[in-house]
């Protein structure tokens, strides 16, 4: 019998017989799956996740019983060197039903480069907390005062200040670090709206404590260890987000829960023991232990935010997408399940239902809301939150773009990872692609290429080689203002190959690999420009139409796109191109501000309960701005600006306006 398995993160899918291994499907397929040992389960390097649950995405309801019983070199294996809980052997685990597959980031051979790039400007530091150093003169019999006591007025006596309160999760510590001091102890103050409070005590002198920020994406996870009295970042860590198995889109994994019963405890626990793994990763590069950490800050998107508290998120899924709160979270951290024994944890703000925490650390990191002239940012993801204001007023508002700017939907589309092409050049008059990947430093038709990549392997394209590429075709004539791929170009160039009854480009081609850009993948990027585009049109107009001079582009896909193809592809509305400009995670930066600089973080829950929420689903103007931005660059909007930089196709009425698709071009130069 066949059975039908899916994979992710790569969502590559298909139909094998009964019986036939996990690792032997996932070859098959070309599934990225690492196995030295050549499936003899002596390695461990094939280690996969199966997923229980109803998956409609896919049609599939996977069982227990979807995979064999655990395997006597699985046993063996286990009993000396601990398999990762959850997780099986992919060349032990035989297939006997419906599945859908993990494969996680240990196991992949083409393991996902996290861009974490932080910018952030000189702040004044101001955390939560302090470190204090006493002497406590050893107790004698009949003294009254306890260690808390003593602690605590030595805190007032020696620092001269308000003897502050001890926290009772504190008090099993005191004892043992006064044992073990002679009397010398460090303790960690938490500065609250309300009283002081000993939070840690530690023996001897102690001068370092730290705190961590994380953006929690949807496809990754960020966190920056900082040390909390100097601002200084001392180091970074990035993971992917282990939810992707459950849907690589929000309303997907929100889509998991409604369907089965209890879904939501298994994404909190699978982002809170990512976050744990983000930790142990953080404080050991650092050569620190989780004593030493005082206060994680978290951010993320709505869902993201609900699921990590552990709220379900599946009003959010559904109109009115009601938040369950949009007010900062603060507690300990091991409320949260996460390994901090001395930590609190901060979850910033949302401002809507589909504009969340990160959104708000991406305006303090930014200052939308401290600059006289209009600023729109865009953090560009499967869900694209945008905000455009000043000092007057701030709007945001979120669109749904989807993951094709990431890679998925798109045929040869993939992540940032070694292997994948992130830029692409068209020759105007030969049709003739070169490109740049991941891991070279060498154009495709230069001399070496091949060989610069040494063990790596031309794997596919990922976000910002994908809206290269469309442009690219765009600017030399190989799909016209509409997006279709103009199938009479096939005499000119043997790159133009029918397909079906539509039209593909073969931009990469070595040996039997073949890269297309396909007329479905073209739609799938129109589709997804023109929801952010629209989403950002909508809030121009209900900002009065006002002149945009500063276009941000956050996140690590905005990172990572050239100013100018975005505006070819008209994702963001014709401005000088100077002023287009990339801000990395700004998120990040956010909550890293949020987590050394209490005012910082009082001027972000301000700010956000100013911002008007435009919600794009409930406006009647939405639909129409969305049809207008499907056009390359735009069906109606000039681009005068992006005319003085590169030549620019004629622009031509569509057809249904009776005028043919004309090909001159005008302009000042090509991109190099």
């Amino acid at each position: 019998m066949d059975r039908r398995v899916v994979f992710t993160p790569s969502g590559l899918d298909g139909v094998v017989p009964d019986g036939v291994t996990v690792l032997d499907a996932a070859r098959q397929m070309g599934v990225d799956i690492d196995s030295v040992c050549g499936g003899r389960g002596i390695c461990g390097r094939c280690q996969i996740t199966p997923s229980n649950g109803v998956f409609a995405k896919w049609g599939i309801t996977a069982t227990e019983t979807s995979l064999s019983g655990l395997a006597e070199t699985e046993t063996n294996y286990r009993a000396k060197r601990a398999l990762v809980p959850g997780n099986r052997l992919g060349c032990a685990a035989r297939i006997c039903g419906d599945v859908v597959i993990d494969i996680p980031a240990i196991s992949q051979v083409h393991r996902q480069i996290v861009r974490k790039d932080l910018d952030l400007d000189p702040i004044i530091v101001d955390p939560s907390f302090s470190l204090f150093y006493l002497t406590i003169p050893e107790a004698q019999l009949g003294d009254s005062v306890s260690a808390a006591d003593a602690l605590s007025n030595a805190v007032a006596a020696q620092h001269k200040r308000k003897a502050p309160e001890v926290a009772r999760r504190a008090l099993s510590t005191l004892h043992s670090a006064m044992a073990k001091s002679e009397g010398e102890v460090t303790v960690a103050v938490r500065h609250t709206d309300g009283a002081d409070q000993i939070i840690a005590a530690w023996p001897g002198f102690v001068d370092a404590a730290y705190g961590i920020a994380v953006d929690v994406g949807s496809t990754t996870v960020a966190g920056h260890l900082c040390e909390l009295l100097t601002g200084e970042i001392v180091g970074s860590y990035g993971l992917m987000n282990p939810q992707i198995r459950f849907g690589e889109d929000l309303m997907s994994r929100v889509s998991f829960v409604m369907m089965n019963p209890g879904g939501e405890v298994e994404l909190t626990n699978a982002i809170r023991a990512a976050l744990n793994d983000l930790i142990t990763n953080l404080v050991k590069n650092a050569g620190i232990t989780k004593s030493n950490v005082l206060e994680i800050t978290i951010v993320g998107n709505p869902i993201m935010h609900h699921i990590v508290l552990g709220i379900d998120p599946t009003p959010l899924g559904m109109a009115p997408f009601v938040l369950a709160t949009n007010e900062s979270v603060s507690g300990w951290a091991n409320e949260l399940d996460l390994d901090l024994p001395n930590a609190a944890y901060y979850v910033g703000p949302c401002i809507a239902g589909h504009v969340g925490a990160d959104t708000a650390a991406a305006i303090l990191a930014e200052g939308p809301h401290r600059s006289k002239e209009m600023q729109l940012l865009v953090d560009i993801g499967t869900n694209a939150e945008i905000v455009l204001g000043n000092t007057s007023h701030q709007f945001a508002a979120s669109s749904p773009t989807g993951p094709a700017f990431e890679g998925a939907q798109i045929s040869a589309g993939q992540r940032a990872t070694a292997g994948a092409i992130e830029h692409v050049r068209i020759d105007r008059t030969t049709l003739e692609p070169r490109v740049k990947v991941i891991g070279s430093e060498l154009w495709s038709n230069e001399p070496g290429f091949i060989e610069s990549l040494g063990d790596t392997v031309v794997t596919g394209i990922c976000g910002s080689g994908i809206i290269e590429v469309i442009a690219e075709m765009y600017l030399s004539g190989i799909i016209d203002t509409d997006g279709v791929v103009r199938g009479e170009l096939t005499s000119k160039s043997s790159r133009i190959v029918s397909d079906e009854r539509t039209f593909s480009y073969l931009f990469y081609e070595h040996g039997d690999t073949k890269l297309y850009v396909t007329q479905n993948d073209v739609r799938a990027i129109q589709l997804a420009k023109a929801a952010l585009r629209a989403g950002i049109d909508l809030l121009v107009e209900h900002a009065g139409n006002p002149v945009v001079h500063d276009i941000r582009l956050a996140g690590a896909f905005g990172a990572h796109i050239d100013p100018v193809y975005a505006m070819v592809l008209g994702l963001v509305p014709d401005c000088p191109v100077a002023g287009v400009r990339a801000v990395g995670n700004a998120a990040g930066a956010g909550a890293v501000q949020s987590l050394l600089s209490r005012k910082l973080r009082h001027e972000m829950e301000d700010t956000v309960r100013k911002v008007t929420k435009i919600e794009t689903a409930t406006e009647p103007r939405f639909q129409q701005l969305f049809v207008e931005a499907m056009a390359f660059p735009h069906k109606t909007a000039l681009a005068p600006n992006l005319a003085k930089v590169i030549d620019l196709p004629a622009r031509v009425a569509s057809s249904a306006d009776g005028q043919g698709r004309g090909q001159s071009r005008s302009g000042r130069r090509r991109r190099p």
